[in-house]
Order: structure tokens, then C-alpha cells, then sequence
């Protein structure tokens, strides 16, 4: 059985997806020689690419055009000497974990209480267009075929297709960001009818799959208003998450995201997202930097079997 890693990118405006592709290959890479010592690391690998569905033109690398709007100033770029290190987890990192539940639970609340649901609602649109794109019921965009169809639908379709075109291999899931909401749905949705695909290895870098915002919208989609691990994920569901990510603000998805009927139960575990942009830019977010730490180089040579 072939092993295929499938990475989902996710919010705002990306490169061409051969770009990005070659971006996200070039930080596992990385991360595999530097800390695993894999001098030439092989694999499969394939982009769920969906930015061009939203954006028209994409963003591009060109220094000589760097004062234009769509110039790409975080790239990918190797890190820096030194700059891979393992998280060292301490007692405090799991009760800021606690904490940080607690007051999203209780915004969420407070939101609720004063009726502050489409206030939100209009943040969402302003500062996560992408998102709030997803989530409308109204948003129609056109799909590869030219069709104009509810967004989300859209969106999903592009997590699906290489999942069912992969469903004779063996799959691990690189979702980042929006890509874990996303992915998440489709993986639940797989779950019900059989259509054959199992996802071996399903690992979530910078996911806000915490936000009670987003856990309460995650649950009205589904038929049980239930959040668990998707059935379909028959080894592993890891977490990744640098505590200083804003969008992945609750870092501890095992509190929330009961097991499935395999008793597959998501991990957390904190990493330090390294990466930082040419001009000496920090992105905690940047799921370049997610890509090649440590914690991320292990889950991946151990489904490669490197």
C-alpha cells in the first residue's frame, strides 16, 4: 500500500498552488534532515489547494514588484542556526491550557447572554472573510467546473476529491488553520456513508478547532451536534500548536473532541513555531515553521517509517 501525505493550507491569499506545494515539501523536508537526520527524504505529497476559488490573482515572490499589494513578503525561507528546538511541556503550559478554555467558554457565553450573535458575526465577515465565506449559507462562488454553488460546499469538495482518489492508499492529513475546520467536516461527513477512505495519521497545526465560536458552529453542522474524533481516523490525531499562535488560541483540543469507536483520541502538544519572514518578521502561525518542528518530523517518519 502506497503512503501519501496530503497537506490542506489555510486562511487569506496564497502562491501559485506549485508554489505553495513545493513550500510546504521544502519545510518537511527540512525538518526530516535536521531532525531526524534523513539526509534525502522521499514521499508523496499532495496540496488541497483552494485559494484560487476565493482570490483571483495570486500572491507572488518578486522582490522588483515588493511595494505591490499581492507581493509574498513570508515566504518560505530555511531556518535560522539553531532554530529547531523541541517544546519542553511544563505543568504550567496544561493549566494555561485550562485557563484559556475556560475564558473562551465564557466570552461565548457573555456573547450569548447579550445577544451579541451578529455582532460577531459581522467581526467574523471583517477579520476572517475566508471563514465567514465557509460558514454562509448565502456565499456562492463558482467550483472548477464553472457552477456557482454554496461556498463551503466548494471548499469541501476540494478537501474530498484526493481523499477519495487516495482511498486505496495509506493517508496522513496535514491540515493547517482553516484547513483543520474544513477538514474536519469532510472527514466527519466521510464517516457516515462507507466510501472506503480511512486517514491513518490526521495531524492539526495552528488549528482554532478550540474556539467555542467554532466548536458551536461545528456542532450545528453535524446530525448529533456532537465533536469527536472523525471515525475515519483509525491511528492517530495529533494537535500542534505554538502557545503563542493567536488562532490557535485554546491549545488543548483532548478537553473538547471526544474519542471515536476505534478509540482514537487527539493528542496536544506544544511546539515552537520558528519561522520568521526575511525583514526578521516572527509568524507563530506560519505553517512553514509548524512543518519542520520537531514534534512534526517524528509524527511524519513514523508514517513514513523513516
Amino acid at each position: 500500500m502506497a503512503k501519501v501525505i496530503i497537506g490542506i493550507h489555510g486562511l487569506a491569499n496564497k502562491g501559485r498552488r506549485r508554489v505553495l506545494a513545493d513550500w510546504w515539501k521544502a519545510s518537511i523536508r527540512e525538518g526530516l534532515r535536521k531532525n531526524l537526520r534523513v539526509p534525502n527524504p522521499r514521499f508523496r505529497f499532495e496540496m488541497v489547494y483552494w485559494a484560487d476559488l476565493l482570490y483571483k490573482n495570486p500572491l507572488h515572490d518578486d522582490k522588483d514588484f515588493s511595494f505591490d499589494a499581492l507581493y509574498n513578503d513570508q515566504p518560505y525561507v530555511p531556518a535560522k542556526r539553531g532554530a529547531l528546538q523541541r517544546y519542553d511541556d511544563r505543568w504550567y503550559d496544561r493549566v494555561r491550557g485550562d485557563v484559556r478554555e475556560h475564558v473562551s467558554r465564557g466570552l461565548e457565553g457573555l456573547k450569548s447572554a447579550i445577544g451579541l450573535d451578529q455582532l460577531a458575526d459581522r467581526l467574523l465577515e471583517k477579520k476572517l472573510k475566508d471563514l465567514a465565506f465557509y460558514w454562509s449559507a448565502r456565499q456562492m462562488i463558482r467550483d472548477r467546473n464553472g457552477r456557482r454553488r454554496q461556498a463551503g460546499r466548494v471548499l469541501d469538495d476540494e478537501c474530498r476529491a484526493p481523499l477519495l482518489a487516495h482511498k486505496d492508499d495509506r493517508i496522513m492529513l496535514i491540515a493547517h488553520s482553516m484547513g483543520s475546520i474544513m477538514s474536519y467536516n469532510v472527514l466527519r461527513h466521510l464517516g457516515r456513508p462507507d466510501k472506503g477512505v480511512r486517514v491513518s495519521h490526521y495531524v492539526t497545526i495552528g488549528a482554532p478547532l478550540g474556539l467555542q465560536i467554532v466548536k458551536e458552529r461545528t456542532k450545528r453542522l453535524r446530525w448529533d451536534g456532537k465533536v469527536r474524533t472523525p471515525s475515519i481516523v483509525t491511528e492517530r490525531w495529533a494537535n500542534l500548536s505554538d502557545r503563542k499562535d493567536p488562532v490557535a488560541f485554546d491549545t488543548h483540543l483532548r478537553d473538547d473532541y471526544g474519542p471515536n469507536a476505534l478509540g482514537v483520541r487527539v493528542v496536544d502538544d506544544l511546539v515552537l513555531n520558528d519561522y520568521t519572514s526575511p525583514s526578521g518578521d516572527a509568524n507563530h502561525h506560519k505553517s512553514y515553521g509548524y512543518l519542520r518542528t520537531p514534534e512534526m518530523s517524528d509524527l511524519i517518519g513514523s508514517f513514513l517509517r523513516l
